[in-house]
């Protein structure tokens, strides 16, 4: 859901669920330096409760690993990205494990199902499923990302972060 400026014709904010049904926690629980910091970005993670990932919003996949499978870019309109990344250090699967369910740009609607991943082999291949899904570093239309209550009941539809703009 976004919200619309006082002049009714710009964008102030888009909130962003949880893409992935689970346990919201914060970028610095995950097991991976760079994202822990937020040297690629702000957000958040998420322990994942479930092997599916949903759009958080309308848009368009503006980049899939379709190689590897375990990472896709989702743009909105206004132009916010947001990466929702499976796992740490995913890639090196290879894609098995991973079902993807569209391609790079394809128009999705929010709540489509974009992804599937196999909880149980990531584990088994001793890569955390702790997922994160960050707004990445360098879009100039961004001034700051608010992030919401960490505590968050699986599934909610209530937003993990509000992205707001310039």
């Amino acid at each position: 859901m976004f919200q619309w400026g006082k002049n009714k014709k710009t964008l102030d904010s888009l909130d962003i669920i949880a893409p992935i049904p689970g346990e919201v926690i914060a970028l610095s629980q995950i097991p991976d330096p760079a994202f822990a910091a937020g040297h690629m970005g702000e957000g958040v993670a998420i322990n994942p409760a479930e092997g599916s990932v949903y759009a958080p919003f309308d848009g368009k996949i503006a980049h899939i690993m379709d190689k590897s499978k375990h990472a896709v870019i989702i743009e909105h309109k206004s132009g916010i990205q947001v990466l929702i990344h499976v796992g740490i250090e995913t890639v090196s699967l290879k894609g098995n494990g991973f079902i993807l369910h569209v391609k790079n740009g394809a128009k999705v609607s929010k709540g489509q199902l974009l992804l599937e991943f196999d909880i149980a082999s990531i584990q088994a291949a001793g890569l955390s499923v702790i997922s994160p899904v960050i707004v990445p570093d360098g879009l100039d239309s961004v001034d700051r990302v608010e992030i919401h209550d960490l505590q968050q009941p699986k599934g909610s539809d209530d937003p993990a972060m509000t992205v707001h703009l310039k």
